[in-house]
């Protein structure tokens, strides 16, 4: 009978089966790491930080005119001599109001010669009080006639405000910007002619120029 000549099994030490088990963890490791380093990288990319920065700084010059009331009380300033021109506000902001009738003839955009010393005043107010400030002419009419032809008109004279104070007022055209409102923000009855006569004003707003 022949004789088996068996030969025993090698087994590996059970150091080098730790020391593979730590090399393929540190591989592991390092192979998570460099993904975690991709993504960071990649994340100015998509414009996200300046996309919210500009969102924010939008929002905050946003708000500074949406803070403005309307209804705010009356202010007396010494250099609106003429009681035709109304003030309201505070320290932040100025609403010089002045009835369109002074301003234009009935239904027209150009502005009165008489209604020149008037904003005279009004101009040189803000130059003392809102140097370099930020300004929005408002435009409004009664609701005779048609939406579309008071919103129009509401517009051609606050363009024509516009107008007179960059060319007379010492206030840069960059500086303010027109909103016609027309019949839709009225202040009095149109049932009335004393009401209409109220809803028809130009109302030129003010604000600090270190606001938004």
């Amino acid at each position: 009978m022949a004789e088996l000549n068996v030969q025993p099994k090698n087994k590996r030490p059970v150091w080098l089966w730790l020391l593979l088990a730590l090399i393929a963890l540190a591989l592991l490791f390092f192979l998570l790491r460099g993904c975690n380093r991709e993504q960071t990288n990649t994340t100015p990319d998509t414009g996200m930080t300046s996309d919210t920065t500009a969102m924010s700084r939008d929002t905050t010059a946003e708000f500074s005119w949406n803070s403005i009331d309307f209804d705010a009380p009356a202010a007396t300033y010494e250099e609106i001599s003429d009681s035709a021109i109304s003030v309201r506000g505070n320290n932040d902001y100025a609403i010089y109001a002045i009835d369109e009738t002074i301003l234009f003839d009935t239904d027209q955009n150009t502005i009165k010669p008489t209604a020149a010393s008037k904003l005279k005043l009004i101009s040189e107010s803000m130059g003392k009080r809102f140097a370099n400030g930020q300004v929005r002419i408002y435009g409004h009419t009664d609701a005779q006639g048609s939406a579309g032809y008071n919103l129009q008109l509401a517009e051609q004279r606050a363009e024509a405000v516009k107008n007179w104070l960059t060319q007379n007022g010492n206030i840069t055209e960059d500086r303010i910007s027109l909103h016609p409102v027309g019949e839709s923000q009225p202040v009095a009855s149109n049932a009335s002619a004393a009401g209409r006569q109220q809803n028809r004003r130009v109302e030129i707003v003010v604000r600090r120029s270190d606001q938004g």
